[in-house]
């Protein structure tokens, strides 16, 4: 019961990292908000949120809101503070890919990779932030990656989005420290989800050369580690950037 009467927001929560995240909150005793935009997978995860979590009293909400919409994002945040009276914890998880070749990347899909992964952790956390000044303790976990740190080949949008969330995360953790909330990212490497099932298994091959542990991780790798981040044992952490990612990044 490590987040036992804590109340969360988990964007993107639906499949692979997200609900993880999402599982391991509601295993731990909080009460959890999903934001997605699939009305299906929503409703998928708000069975299987109901089925494990500990406490009949246990609050399961499911929003369907586009997180790079910020009036969207404001209507379904009040929808959850209402119903929540609070929130303790948000965890930035939205994200997608678009990859293509710098020179073959349309304006399009570079607008998209940043709307979604970047702008989307300005809007929850530009309409939370007041709200969770007014809690003796909050927390905010923004899911960066890996190539925020280093880069990759093809993914110049999705690069910038990620790096993007770091500096955002240091530089919010220095606004609202004296507020009492931590502001903390984490970059995983390689995990095992819809996203790295498209990478040809060549490309895989090569990655692993290049991981200490010789394997990707899975989602549980990293919602360990946001599980630790949202609870009191870190207290003391604020503005840094975890990866997780098997040694890859050293």
């Amino acid at each position: 019961m490590h987040l036992k009467n804590k109340k969360a927001i988990v964007t993107g929560a639906t499949k692979g990292i997200g609900k993880a995240i999402a599982q391991a909150f509601v295993k731990h005793g909080a009460d959890i908000a999903v934001f997605a935009t699939n009305q299906d997978r929503l409703n998928r995860i708000q069975k299987e949120l109901e089925d494990i979590k500990v406490d009949p009293n246990q609050k399961i909400i499911t929003k369907k809101v586009d997180v790079s919409k910020y009036a969207e994002v404001e209507k379904v945040s009040n929808e959850v503070l209402n119903e929540f009276g609070h929130v303790d914890i948000l965890v930035n998880n939205a994200g997608i890919t678009k990859d293509a070749l710098l020179m073959k990347m349309s304006e399009e899909d570079f607008d998209r990779v940043i709307d979604i992964n970047l702008k989307s952790i300005y809007n929850t956390c530009k309409v939370l932030i007041r709200p969770m000044i007014k809690n003796s303790k909050s927390k905010i976990i923004n899911i960066s990656s890996i190539v925020g740190l280093i880069g990759n080949f093809g993914q110049t949008n999705y690069a910038a989005s990620k790096a993007g969330m770091i500096g955002f995360t240091k530089s919010l953790a220095k606004e609202v420290a004296s507020k009492n909330i931590n502001v903390n990212a984490v970059a995983p490497g390689f995990i095992e989800t819809e996203m790295t099932e498209k990478i040809p298994e060549k490309i895989k091959e090569q990655i692993l050369k290049n991981i200490p542990l010789k394997r990707f991780g899975k989602p549980q790798d990293i919602a360990n580690m946001v599980l630790f981040l949202a609870g009191d044992d870190s207290d003391f952490i604020t503005g840094q950037v975890f990866a997780v990612d098997g040694g890859m990044v050293m």
